[in-house]
């Protein structure tokens, strides 16, 4: 199930193969750049970039070593001769590891970008689709007015194109390269190797370093991931709340044979989205331990690395999952407009209370006044079961002000959509023709 929406792109990213080949990377051009100051002869160059490493003797060196960078280095000085003394050459092991992460974050950056417009594209589908679709707004999980489900998914679409841009400013933010040395002085290594290397690499040198990369530049990546998780989050527990049996206004995708329960035949549960809700909560926590990496002892200690194993890796991997995710629960999602409609009309037309407020206000009725006759008559007709507008016409105080026709003028769903293509425009979501499914609804009766 979970390889059905990962992306194995997203998975090689983080393989030891692709980290090592960045370390390889890094060391080859910071070769080429010490080369071209004169530091490295043409002919040692020639050799160098023969270089290779084998993941076994890695695995043994670090046996050994109990340290990955001069297990890796051990390894790479085996495939050379005396060329090997110039490998790592002024390098500290941080100036490798951190600017290799960074290019492991942008690489995974631009997935999870591919990720988002994907979701965004088949937001705007059913948000266009069901521009007109009508059904109940509500606040506190209780009714209050009518809205529309295009305009719901609308909504999605802009938190989602927020949090493209969110992700564009997180990949820049890691988009950093560092070969300052052990303590960031260039002591052992010159500011031009750094500006030559990351030209190479297409990142931007870090201002000023310590040993390592700032934290707060990683810690703005998993926060940015988080916050889209937990939109996601968001998006899922509306699917969700919507597809209770009382509800049934929408409902995630059930494929044949599926099965939601092995005690119950009838269950059709919306545990993908329950999934996505699930995983958004440990994305999160993971933003935490980033935000606890930034704070390390002077130059820098290592309490961040033994966490940074598995918050930048797994954090990627779960947010392309629940993108992946959920574009799919939004491609198949049911939408049902019937039951939509049928939900609007349980509570006897109480959803036109505001309108026959402001209606009475209108024609010169005290604002405390007008409310209170109202919320009396809507008070009765939820506890009665009678529908208002009937309620209304039969109350001296209503119809001393507003005519039978003016009241039933007022019980009209389209009120509540009359600003939607205005709305849509807005956003810049295109229009579509007139006769799809999802039609303005009918005044009310």
């Amino acid at each position: 199930m979970i390889e059905r929406y990962s992306r194995p792109q997203m998975k090689k990213i983080w393989s030891e193969k692709n980290k090592f080949d960045k370390w390889l990377q890094i060391e080859m051009a910071a070769c080429e750049a010490w080369a071209e100051l004169g530091a490295i002869p043409e002919e040692a160059l020639t050799r160098i970039r023969t270089a290779c490493y084998d993941l076994e003797r890695i695995t043994e060196h670090l046996k050994v070593t109990h340290h990955d960078m001069t297990a890796f280095l051990r390894s790479v000085s085996e495939s050379l001769g005396d060329e090997s003394r110039f490998i790592h050459l002024g390098l500290t092991s941080s100036d490798i590891m951190d600017t290799a992460l960074s290019l492991q974050l942008v690489e995974a950056a631009d997935l999870l970008a591919e990720d988002i417009d994907k979701l965004i594209a088949v937001l705007e589908e059913q948000a266009v689709k069901h521009k007109y679709t009508i059904m109940m707004g509500r606040t506190h999980g209780v009714h209050a007015e009518p809205t529309t489900f295009g305009l719901k998914m609308a909504l999605w679409v802009e938190e989602m194109k927020r949090n493209a841009q969110r992700q564009a400013e997180a990949k820049k933010a890691v988009a950093v390269g560092k070969l300052s040395g052990v303590v960031g002085t260039y002591a052992t290594v010159p500011p031009e190797i750094e500006e030559r290397v990351c030209a190479k690499l297409e990142l931007a040198p870090a201002s000023i370093s310590s040993q390592i990369i700032q934290r707060d530049h990683h810690a703005q990546f998993i926060t940015t991931l988080a916050i889209i998780a937990s939109s996601l989050e968001k998006f899922a527990t509306e699917i969700r709340s919507l597809q209770r049996t009382e509800i049934s206004e929408v409902e995630e995708p059930f494929e044949a044979g599926q099965t939601g329960s092995s005690a119950m035949p009838h269950k059709r549960n919306p545990e993908l989205c329950e999934r996505i809700c699930g995983l958004a909560r440990l994305v999160r926590g993971y933003a935490l331990t980033s935000l606890e990496n930034i704070a390390l002892w002077h130059e820098r200690d290592i309490s961040h690395s033994s966490t940074e194993r598995i918050i930048f890796p797994d954090s990627c991997l779960v947010l392309d999952y629940i993108l992946n995710l959920f574009t799919s629960v939004m491609k198949g999602l049911q939408v049902y407009p019937d039951n939509m409609r049928c939900n609007l009309d349980i509570t006897q037309g109480l959803v036109f209370s505001q309108r026959v407020m402001l209606a009475l206000i209108e024609k010169g009725v005290d604002r405390q006044k007008a409310y209170q006759i109202v919320q009396r008559n809507s008070m009765k007709a939820w506890q009665e079961k009678i529908g208002l507008l009937n309620l209304l016409k039969a109350d001296p105080e209503i119809t001393l002000n507003l005519s039978p026709k003016e009241l039933e003028s007022l019980f009209d769903y389209g009120y509540y959509s009359k600003y939607v293509d205005k709305i849509f425009a807005r956003l810049g979501l295109k229009e579509r023709e007139k006769g799809e499914t999802g039609e303005l609804a009918p005044r009310a009766v």
